[in-house]
């Protein structure tokens, strides 16, 4: 993953060690204190959260226990991994930019690209210029390579 993924996962592990996890704790504890626990909602809602942020803590100690730091400014040449790519689609002549990243800190609305995805596999290795043909669920694509950055 990049720095900036691997920074944010470690933001997000701290906020919910520091803030979420007293929090849940000391609802829970309140919800405790309204009796039968049976039909108490809050209880149960509280404890169902209680899992979730214990649950997303476990994924992310164990992603940046494994995590593979690159730094995409030491890079260039062909589209690899933590590339900052700008194509055109060929039909509508519509531009967009893509960092390629990892599966962790992928955001297609902020311009993060899953390594994983298909159009993230057909690009590496690509240059500039190059045309690319991807297969999407909404059909055939084709766009071509404007731009390769490391930034």
């Amino acid at each position: 993953m990049t720095r900036a993924g691997f920074t944010a996962l470690e933001a997000e592990l701290k906020h919910l060690k520091s803030v979420e996890r007293p929090a849940i704790i000391e609802a829970i504890a309140s919800a405790r204190e309204l009796g039968d626990l049976k039909e108490n909602a809050e209880y149960h809602s509280a404890r169902e959260k209680q899992g979730f942020i214990e649950g997303r803590i476990k994924e992310l100690e164990g992603a940046i226990s494994l995590a593979d730091v690159i730094d995409p400014t030491t890079l260039s040449g062909s589209i690899k991994f933590g590339a900052t790519v700008t194509l055109v689609d060929e039909d509508t002549d519509e531009e967009k930019t893509w960092q390629i990243v990892g599966e962790m800190e992928a955001n297609v609305e902020k311009g993060l690209l899953n390594i994983k995805s298909p159009i993230a596999r057909a690009l590496i290795g690509k240059e500039e210029g190059d045309s690319v043909e991807v297969r999407t669920p909404g059909g055939e694509k084709s766009y071509e390579v404007l731009e390769i950055a490391y930034k």
